[in-house]
């Protein structure tokens, strides 16, 4: 046992430093481009032109991609192992390319008929399926991060991100040209568009920088600023470039060259980018989108908003009153309480509405003869007059109120009841009609002697007899009293007119979590130590010196998110391409050729096969950036359909990739699964999937058949079946998830009251759909959920199983069979 340990730690020794004296060789070729690249780390140097090597075996490859893995398999003794049988070869093409399971009779069609000619045409129809956006959708929201809360605080949930998911989802299905794809997520809405749906899906599109996790809650708004742009500097750094830039916000990078200027460059970009809204707690930009309501909405929302203005300026001038009268609506001389004089303790009130001015007096009903109230009218003309009490009456009031008048002919006095019948309110109570004459002293006195109640004093109003003396009295009154009528008319009508606007309101246009260039963009300073009140020499806005211009010239009015892009989707670019290639091949072959699929830097791994990097990289810009071809080309390889082995000396990684790399089915593809099996896989694509929205996402209880690309994605709450099985953390850039191998995950499966009841329904429509031939139920049964027909010992131990049901309990008996096909390594492992 010590001797073949031994033999076997010599042997992986032996097969490291092969495998390192190769990579070194295959990497010398970059350095022989000069001087001025020699030094640079190999992911920083121009992306070569590489010509196809040639190959001692010939048979085998399919194109040129097999060529470079033969070569580099042949610089060992390495051979490719055979090809894979073809159940499992389409089962792995299937859900490379869709993330969903094969039916059973396109399984049984492509093992009869193998061909590369029937393989090519199902690669085609896959790739042109709407499930293949879905699935390499979802790889691209896992490397934006894509999430529908915001974590940090109490994570606020995002009700309009489900537009950037569709966005990726469509792009995909159009095969969108990545260069296009990356301008359109970092600058869409600066860019030109030819219609409203171009505009729309551009600005969606930036959404990009606005998803990303965010602590809204901050009370430090700078630092929640400069934490934001840190956020979408890293995020653009991993996602395009393989690059930690982030590392740099404090310091040089440790690592990689590039320098703090370099970041802050970055960050006056970033910074001359709107996403937050103001307040106590922050908010995030939306904008709306385009379409042929939008014109009519706005109009119709400044209508509305300019009647609410006239509303409110009228009101405020205007304010609703208890009192039932104004002195200036009233006929002739008008005289309040405070005009008079009075004598004894009265009493100021309000309690009864309908007064006059401010308020009104009362004797309190005590101290009766010793008080009074005296009004003075200032006579204009000579002439007869008609007196009137005001004042507020009540069943408290009295009933024999005396009030003297002092006229042009002696002292007159009435007598007056105060006290209402029924309802008390405001009341005019005429006097009498007598003779004053201008100059000469005129009176008229409200007394308390002998009175039954209290005693109210609120106004005089005295009315001139006689049509000539009158009208020209009452003009001035009579024409503030039509103007208060007016403004009453006014109000009446512009509610209602409110009131018809608000009925008839459009529907609000759709609106997308997107940012926008702030009103005053400008270049940013670095700040010491990354501290967000520590500031250092201002920096140009750029990008990165190490990959070729870095210093555009950006027009003083935008961001500079535009220049940026277009820098990016450069195809000299030395890192976008090659970083992307190389994220497909790690979806389709289990590792990258950089096996550190965000990481590119020095902290990075080397590339396996750096020319076939190149190649590919070229190759896919050349063709015009075309992801579909990309993907096409290497499922199409002769290495893509090799069959699994186990990894042996001298390449105990399988980095030569002589064989196919076993690999676990992902959560998505495996709720897919279980749902397509149970027949309640809900098919429909796209829009809001947020059952019940509310502000937070914590508690939120998950109930779709939706595909698993459609659940909401919360970073405060999760879906229990892709915590377990290692779905991608909203919170990160993920372009390798992990990849874990735990016994939980066959707990899950063997304990999870979804998973059984799922059983169940894949039970009753096996026993509706198939034939009642047990044999033909176990074929269909297997190939549904595992992509194979029974072995012949798994038949037996299946109909043994079967047998022990009386014929009243199938469905029972089938639904136990299938959660055992759910639970076993088979189901959840690509052969």
């Amino acid at each position: 046992m010590a001797q073949g340990s031994s033999t076997s730690r010599f042997a992986s020794i032996a097969s490291v430093l092969l495998l390192a004296a190769v990579a070194v060789a295959q990497d010398s070729t970059y350095s022989q481009s000069g001087d001025s690249e020699g030094g640079l780390w190999w992911a920083f140097r121009p992306v070569r032109e590489v010509a196809v090597p040639k190959t001692r075996t010939t048979g085998w490859t399919r194109g040129p991609v097999d060529r470079f893995l033969l070569a580099a398999m042949e610089e060992v003794g390495l051979q490719p192992v055979q090809a894979s049988d073809p159940r499992s070869l389409i089962r792995r093409l299937h859900y490379d390319l869709t993330g969903l399971p094969p039916t059973p009779e396109v399984v049984e069609r492509f093992a009869s008929d193998p061909s590369d000619a029937a393989y090519e045409n199902l690669v085609d129809s896959l790739i042109a399926s709407r499930q293949f956006g879905e699935r390499w959708g979802r790889h691209w929201l896992d490397v934006a991060r894509f999430a529908e809360s915001s974590g940090g605080g109490r994570s606020l949930m995002f009700k309009n991100a489900w537009r950037f998911r569709d966005y990726v989802i469509d792009s995909y299905n159009a095969d969108r040209p990545f260069a296009q794809f990356l301008r359109e997520q970092l600058a869409g809405d600066l860019l030109q568009f030819e219609s409203d749906d171009q505009h729309n899906r551009q600005v969606i599109a930036t959404g990009f920088l606005e998803l990303g996790p965010t602590n809204y809650e901050q009370q430090d708004k700078q630092l929640l600023r400069m934490d934001v742009i840190d956020e979408q500097i890293d995020t653009v750094g991993r996602v395009f470039m393989g690059m930690t830039l982030g590392c740099a916000r404090c310091h040089d990078h440790k690592f990689d060259p590039v320098p703090i200027e370099d970041y802050y460059a970055l960050a006056g970009i970033f910074g001359s980018t709107e996403l937050l809204t103001r307040g106590n707690v922050s908010g995030y930009v939306e904008r709306e989108l385009r379409g042929p309501g939008l014109r009519a909405y706005h109009v119709h929302q400044k209508r509305q908003k300019s009647v609410q203005q006239q509303l409110k300026l009228l009101r405020k001038a205007k304010a609703p009153s208890k009192r039932a009268f104004q002195q200036d609506a009233l006929r002739g001389i008008v005289l309040d309480d405070v005009d008079a004089k009075r004598v004894g303790k009265w009493v100021s009130s309000t309690h009864v509405a309908g007064y006059l001015g401010r308020g009104y007096i009362h004797d309190d009903n005590k101290s009766k003869g010793k008080k009074s109230v005296r009004f003075v009218p200032d006579i204009p003309n000579d002439g007869e007059y008609e007196i009137r009490l005001i004042f507020t009456s009540g069943p408290s009031r009295a009933t024999n109120v005396p009030v003297e008048v002092t006229h042009a002919g002696g002292n007159q006095q009435v007598s007056v009841s105060q006290r209402s019948v029924g309802s008390a309110g405001g009341e005019i109570a005429p006097v009498g009609q007598f003779h004053f004459e201008k100059g000469r002293l005129g009176a008229v006195t409200v007394k308390t002697s002998s009175t039954n109640g209290h005693v109210i004093v609120d106004g005089l109003q005295l009315i001139p007899i006689g049509e000539a003396k009158e009208k020209a009295l009452r003009a001035p009154a009579d024409k503030r009293a039509a103007l208060a009528a007016q403004r009453r008319d006014r109000q009446t009508a512009l509610e209602a007119e409110l009131a018809r606007l608000k009925k008839a309101a459009p529907p609000a246009p759709p609106v997308a979590m997107a940012v926008r260039d702030v009103a005053k963009p400008k270049d940013g300073h670095v700040h010491s130590r990354g501290l967000p009140r520590t500031l250092g020499a201002v920096v140009p806005r750029g990008f990165l010196t190490v990959c070729g211009d870095a210093r555009p010239s950006i027009p003083p009015t935008e961001s500079g998110r535009r220049e940026l892009a277009e820098w990016l989707a450069d195809p000299k670019h030395p890192l976008v391409a090659r970083v992307y290639v190389n994220r497909v091949w790690h979806h389709l072959f289990g590792t990258g050729l950089v096996r550190t699929t965000d990481n590119f830097g020095k902290m990075g791994e080397r590339p396996s096969h750096p020319e076939l990097l190149d190649w590919l990289a070229a190759n896919f810009v050349r063709r015009g950036w075309s992801s579909k071809k990309l993907i096409r080309e290497l499922v199409v390889s002769a290495a893509y359909r090799l069959r699994t082995a186990a990894n042996h000396a001298p390449d105990p990684d399988n980095r030569l990739l002589s064989h196919a790399n076993r690999r676990r089915l992902d959560a998505e593809s495996l709720r897919d699964t279980i749902l397509v099996v149970s027949g309640q896989l809900d098919p429909k694509m796209g829009g809001s999937t947020i059952r019940k929205f509310s502000t937070y996402d914590y508690g939120y209880a998950f109930e779709s058949n939706r595909r698993s690309v459609y659940v909401p994605r919360f970073r405060g709450t999760r879906l229990e079946m892709f915590n377990v099985f290692d779905a991608a953390d909203p919170n990160l850039v993920t372009g390798r998830r992990i990849n874990s191998h735990v016994s939980t995950q066959a707990l899950y499966l063997m304990n999870s009251p979804w998973v059984m009841r799922h059983a169940d329904f894949a039970a009753r429509q096996l026993l509706v759909e198939a034939d009642q031939d047990v044999n033909q139920l176990l074929d269909r049964a297997y190939l549904r959920t595992i992509g194979r027909l029974p072995d012949v010992e798994e038949r037996r131990l299946a109909r043994e199983f079967l047998a022990r049901f009386s014929s009243d309990n199938q469905t029972k008996a089938w639904g136990q069979l299938f959660h055992t096909l759910f639970a076993c390594l088979d189901f959840r492992y690509l052969g």
